[in-house]
């Protein structure tokens, strides 16, 4: 893996072992699932089930671990593809999707693009986005974040006081319903729906949003790597909760602090050559 994010071109080698993640209602994907083994059938394709997939879908154990394939294949929205990277994150398998949710920007085609995408990825023609991940890191234990960190009041309908500083320097209080800090791939998420930056991916940084401040001079900030956020409560009386990819993670008292910040680890999201950040960008979000 390298050292900085990017993108890297396959050369061409054939795709051998695929591990399969779908989303959480087997009845749905089911006729998909059939598609997907009669195309790996018959491009001498071996299917690697997970535990859990293998027990959704009612089949038989097989060997092999899922962690040693060459490509993983998700049948699912944007929610199965994070769940699918957070799941490989560490390893050498890049993740592609075929998109069954709503918005699926992560993902590389749509259902009927099936046929003929997995033919080309099975035959190696596809590339891998390196993006960076985060680190939180809270009373010595540490988490990877695919998407994003986010702290928030852990009681609802109360808004919260942040103090932050970046890379040691503070940057004051904040009253606030809470604070994203996402990654590139996490940009289009939470962050943008909070009027967060988009960080094209490439871009090896942070971005750092707050949700519905209480002052007119909250801006969000791109922090580069090497610049880490310490966020710590000052609220009497209401703890936050910090959360990963949308899970929780812990919460924290008064005068408590969770650290954020670029990690060392990179998650690989496989895509179709033409499916590039701009073409995503301008099919979600373009007139």
């Amino acid at each position: 893996m390298s050292s900085r994010p990017g993108s890297i071109a396959q050369s061409g080698s054939r795709v051998r072992r695929v591990a399969v993640v779908t989303h959480g209602k087997p009845e749905t994907i089911g006729p998909t699932l059939s598609r997907l083994e009669e195309l790996a059938d018959e491009h001498g394709v071996e299917l690697v089930y997970p535990e859990e997939e293998r027990e959704k879908h009612g089949l038989e154990s097989t060997d092999g671990d899922p962690t040693t394939a060459d490509l993983a294949i998700v049948l699912g929205g944007d929610g199965t593809m994070l769940r699918a990277l957070q799941r490989f994150l560490g390893t050498r398998v890049p993740v592609m999707g075929v998109n069954f949710g709503r918005v699926g920007f992560l993902a590389a085609m749509r259902p009927e693009e099936l046929e003929d995408g997995l033919a080309r990825a099975f035959a190696g023609e596809y590339r891998v986005e390196e993006l960076p991940t985060l680190e939180a890191r809270v009373e010595g234990e540490r988490r990877p974040a695919v998407n994003d960190v986010v702290v928030t009041s852990g009681t609802v309908g109360r808004m919260v006081e942040l103090v932050w500083s970046i890379g040691d320097e503070d940057l004051g209080r904040q009253a606030c319903d809470g604070l994203i800090c996402s990654t590139p791939s996490g940009s289009t998420a939470y962050n943008l729906s909070n009027g967060g930056p988009v960080l094209v991916w490439g871009l090896d940084a942070m971005a750092v949003t707050f949700v519905a401040p209480h002052s007119l001079h909250a801006r969000p900030l791109v922090v580069p790597r090497g610049r880490d956020l310490t966020v710590t409560n000052h609220t009497p009386d209401v703890p936050v909760s910090v959360l990963i990819d949308g899970h929780a993670f812990t919460e924290i008292g008064e005068g408590g602090s969770v650290e954020v910040g670029l990690g060392p680890q990179r998650s690989l999201l496989a895509t179709l050559p033409e499916r590039t950040f701009f073409t995503r960008y301008r099919e979600t979000f373009g007139s």
